[in-house]
């Protein structure tokens, strides 16, 4: 079954709108690692298109972007992924229904409410996958696979972590550099600013004697 949907904006990477959380899952942040995972395809670590992230032998990630807004669910390992994709497909569809200008306007994260209680209600629809509905969405196209791409939530975590280490190694480097450090660049200019002086001084004194 659904557990978590959460709704970002790609542009910046905020949250703006989420669906109820299945409370018996408190054994897990969920909320958190679904924050992340939005963070990574904001970084470009992840790819915008239809992919399945395993947090767990028993939970998975699915989520889609269209039109720069990010829409990820948690399910089941056994919930039906193409089922899944259904889902995010119906809330895609009815985000469009609101103004693109009310949505560029939300600065805090998790204040477009109007939403909240859209993924309520379409979430309720899919709770049963033995509905005929659900059923007829499961056999259309039955022969036809998903291009649906997979991770490990452990494989992301990690990958997001040695780039962190990478950023702070080059900082790191860069702020202590013999070069461009500047205790170094003091040094230098304390010992070779006198010299220079000196020098630029006689090659005037000497361009003025052969002048005249």
């Amino acid at each position: 079954m659904v557990k978590l949907t959460l709704v970002a904006r790609m542009n910046d990477g905020l949250p703006i709108s989420q669906g109820p959380i299945d409370d018996r899952d408190q054994d897990y942040n969920l909320k958190k690692h679904a924050e992340f995972l939005i963070h990574e395809i904001f970084m470009a670590s992840l790819p915008p298109s239809a992919t399945t992230i395993f947090l767990h032998p028993r939970c998975c990630f699915n989520y889609t972007v269209k039109n720069g807004i990010c829409f990820i669910t948690l399910c089941d390992v056994s919930y039906p992924r193409k089922l899944a994709f259904h889902y995010l497909e119906d809330l895609q569809k009815e985000f469009e229904k609101f103004d693109q200008q009310l949505v560029n306007q939300i600065t805090q994260p998790y204040t477009f409410l109007k939403f909240d209680n859209v993924i309520r209600k379409i979430s309720r629809q899919y709770i049963d996958t033995r509905t005929q509905a659900n059923l007829s969405k499961l056999n259309a196209n039955h022969k036809q696979e998903l291009d649906i791409i997979t991770e490990q939530m452990a494989t992301v975590v990690e990958r997001r972590r040695r780039s962190d280490i990478m950023d702070r190694m080059m900082k790191a480097h860069k702020s202590n550099s013999p070069v461009w450090g500047s205790k170094t660049l003091e040094v230098i200019a304390v010992k070779w600013t006198p010299i220079t002086v000196i020098i630029v001084l006689t090659v005037l004194l000497l361009w003025s004697s052969f002048k005249l």
